[in-house]
């Protein structure tokens, strides 16, 4: 008998596929298996078994790479529905699979909040990304953003944002008319209110195409619809627009408080001392210096040369856009700092040699350019702080408006251009925000940094603070009618109630309004500028504080809130806290 006659098949219930290569001798003298090796068919020799076939796999891709090349070794014969570890990984997810679903919105976030084009799932390189990042993810057609997965996220934000405004008692509305690439007209209508937490919040509410004429009638009736889809008609609604008389007209005829955009009143007194004579020509002269280093390249790299040698900033000269005030301010200021490298690489041999026409400055040109700056610096550190302040309230505009209007008083040194800049700035300023003063001094009281109120007269200071008394007097008084009436509701369902219901606690309503934190924000450098130190001293908010305990306490100097009452030293210990932190 010879050695490969000698070799058993394995059993039956051994139904891997190397078996096919494999067997076992039988013992002496018996015919039981002797299982301790495996015998292979092939070579003959013997491979230790120990219940698993990964060792007669390993001889096999060892000594008869022919054979293992051409096997496709399972675990288990006649089992085609167990999928290896590669058809495991590399199977494409269910597009409604979990996984699949928060990468697809994932997808939409960032489509939305970069504004980017729904054609970007369509890009090579963002498919690419995408299939690196989990190659398992098939990536939605564009037709399937459009038609479907966005409008379901719309309505999703939509429903967070309807329940966000539900809960605000104020919201105050901004409207922006502007005109795309493609000269398409578009108003934009955005929502802003305090949360419980006390964040300032803001929304927008739409972006609509608009094709009638600007109208105040057919933006008021534009913004009328956008309250009532948002369920405002029961808010107390202010708006800011920028200043044009349309759209004064839209918020008076939609029953809406309206506010001058302030920012946009600073571009229209800087564009007015911008119309100047003397700055005309002075802005026409920069131009022409900075539109001919664009032009030419050999002056473009002669002006970074000269950069270099004098240590100046290696900056590219500006050129304004007539729209943006601050961006002519900056080319003046630049072509200051700059004049150095700008004579010098105007005077260098490779640039005369080039060029036919060159351009200077002369030396009344610097001398204006510096008047100009000197005198519009303050509306751009006004500007910048309105650029810092990621949401600014209406408590900066009284500050700001006054200053910059003291600040416009001619003085002895003044030259004429200083003179007249100061003259355009002051009187368009002083037509402004003349029926909102009582407003805005009542906002600026409210906000720690200007509650001293520097920039008000001491009658018109002792007015703006008995106004606020008053109001904060019928806030508190509203209140405290509106828990009187929750309480005598509670009290007639405790009647009705069986005799297994608790009794409710009823909380302190000052305990139970959230309060401010006491983290204060950080304070711009430019309104520093401005103003200086105008943090003002506790002793007023006391004093407000005192006056509101005489006009609610009774006969015996007791408040009553909420159905307590607190002696004038406890509501002071327990409410007053604020005032420690400034507040």
């Amino acid at each position: 008998m010879t050695e490969e006659e000698r070799i058993q098949p394995a059993p039956a219930a051994f139904k891997a596929d190397v078996w096919t290569y494999f067997g076992f001798r039988t013992k002496e003298g018996g015919k039981d298996y002797d299982k301790s090796y495996a015998v292979c068919k092939i070579c003959t020799a013997r491979v230790k078994y120990s219940g698993n076939t990964t060792n007669l796999q390993t001889h096999v891709s060892r000594h008869h790479s022919d054979v293992a090349s051409n096997a496709n070794f399972k675990t288990k014969r006649g089992d085609p529905t167990q999928r290896t570890i590669e058809e495991v990984n590399f199977s494409k997810l269910p597009a409604t699979s979990t996984r699949a679903t928060k990468i697809t919105q994932s997808v939409l976030v960032f489509i939305c909040k970069d504004m980017r084009p729904l054609s970007v799932v369509e890009n090579k390189g963002f498919c690419n990304m995408i299939k690196t990042l989990e190659p398992r993810y098939t990536v939605p057609s564009r037709q399937h953003i459009t038609d479907i997965a966005l409008p379901k996220l719309y309505q999703e934000v939509k429903a967070t944002v309807l329940d966000s405004l539900s809960s605000a008692e104020t919201v105050p509305l901004t409207c922006d008319a502007w005109t795309s690439r493609a000269t398409e007209s578009y108003v934009t209508v955005t929502a802003h209110h305090i949360t419980d937490q006390w964040n300032l919040q803001s929304h927008v509410l739409q972006t609509q195409a608009m094709h009638d004429s600007h109208t105040g009638e057919h933006i008021a009736a534009l913004l009328t619809d956008a309250v009532a889809e948002w369920g405002l008609n029961t808010k107390d609604l202010v708006v800011v627009t920028y200043n044009a008389p349309n759209m004064a007209l839209a918020a008076r005829f939609a029953g809406m408080t309206h506010i001058q955009c302030f920012a946009h009143s600073l571009n229209l007194a800087s564009q007015k001392a911008l119309k100047i004579q003397s700055v005309v020509r002075l802005l026409r002269r920069i131009r022409r210096v900075t539109a001919f280093f664009r032009r030419s390249t050999t002056a473009s790299n002669q002006l970074k040369q000269k950069q270099c040698l004098l240590q100046l900033p290696a900056h590219r000269l500006i050129t304004d856009i007539i729209t943006r005030w601050n961006s002519s301010y900056d080319m003046i200021e630049q072509s200051l700092e700059q004049q150095p490298a700008i004579c010098a690489a105007l005077l260098s041999a490779e640039v005369r040699k080039s060029e036919k026409e060159i351009f200077t400055l002369s030396e009344s040109d610097i001398t204006c350019a510096e008047e100009v700056v000197r005198a519009l610096k303050p509306m751009k550190d006004a500007t910048l702080v309105m650029s810092e302040e990621s949401m600014p309230t209406l408590s900066i505009i009284a500050p700001l408006h006054a200053k910059l209007v003291m600040g416009a008083q001619e003085s002895v040194d003044d030259t004429s251009t200083v003179r007249d800049i100061k003259t355009a700035i002051a009187e368009d300023l002083g037509k402004r925000y003349v029926n909102e003063r009582a407003t805005l001094w009542m906002a600026s009281t409210v906000d720690p940094r200007f509650k001293d109120l520097p920039f008000l007269s001491e009658a018109e200071t002792s007015e703006t603070y008995s106004r606020l008394l008053d109001t904060v007097v019928t806030v508190i008084k509203k209140e405290k009618n509106q828990q009187e009436n929750k309480e005598t509701d509670k009290q007639v369902e405790e009647e009705n109630a069986t005799e297994e219901a608790h009794h409710p606690h009823i909380k302190d309503s000052f305990d139970s309004i959230p309060r401010p934190p006491l983290k204060r924000q950080r304070t711009s450098c430019a309104l520093v500028d401005l103003h200086g130190a105008t943090f003002a001293s506790t002793i007023i908010i006391i004093i407000i504080i005192h006056f509101i305990y005489r006009r609610l306490s009774d006969p015996q100097g007791h408040l009553t809130v909420a159905g307590k009452q607190y002696r004038k030293k406890h509501f002071f210990k327990k409410k007053c806290i604020y005032s420690k932190h400034g507040r």
